[in-house]
């Protein structure tokens, strides 16, 4: 667990204009504070649309931290809400809080680069660019495709199994 950190300016456009603006400080911190609200639920939808098993799922945003918290059953699930959260335009950290049931070996959090692909990445982490398929399917449902990956976003890495 910890904070992670993630490209603010790269990922899904969620939340709209990145500061609110209001006339005076208290507007302003209303606004803000109203935004961040918003921010908020629409990351905890994010996590529920792809039907990431968090049990008591909470998420909040300010500032471009996003803190989520809940029940995980497995390391896996609880990363992929991690990935899931942090790669969404707007949200430069994620503080993670969730507590993971069975715990096991933590994934590596990998930042794609401009000319990445997944073998590359595969072939740099494991040593093998075959393996790319397990680096896609650690990233599902957030990947759609292999091919479908962009500079900025961050992949979680697994370890290898020997299954």
């Amino acid at each position: 667990m910890g904070l992670i950190s993630f490209i603010k300016g790269a990922g899904s456009k969620l939340f709209g204009t990145d500061e609110p603006e209001g006339p005076t400080p208290e507007e302003k911190a209303a606004k803000r504070a109203a935004a961040e609200a918003k921010a908020s639920d629409a990351l905890e939808n994010v996590v529920r649309q792809m039907s990431i098993p968090v049990q008591n799922l909470d998420v909040k945003f300010s500032a471009g931290v996003a803190t989520i918290s809940g029940d995980a059953d497995t390391q896996e699930v609880a990363e992929k809400a991690i990935v899931a959260v942090g790669n969404v335009n707007g949200v430069a950290q994620v503080d993670d809080r969730i507590e993971v049931l069975n715990k096991e070996q933590e994934a590596v959090y990998y930042t794609v680069q401009s000319g990445d692909y997944l073998s590359k990445i595969a072939k740099a982490q494991y040593g093998n660019a075959s393996k790319y398929n397990v680096i896609f399917e650690a990233n599902r449902p957030m990947l759609e495709h292999p091919d479908k990956i962009y500079p900025g976003q961050v992949l979680r890495i697994p370890p290898l199994t020997d299954n």
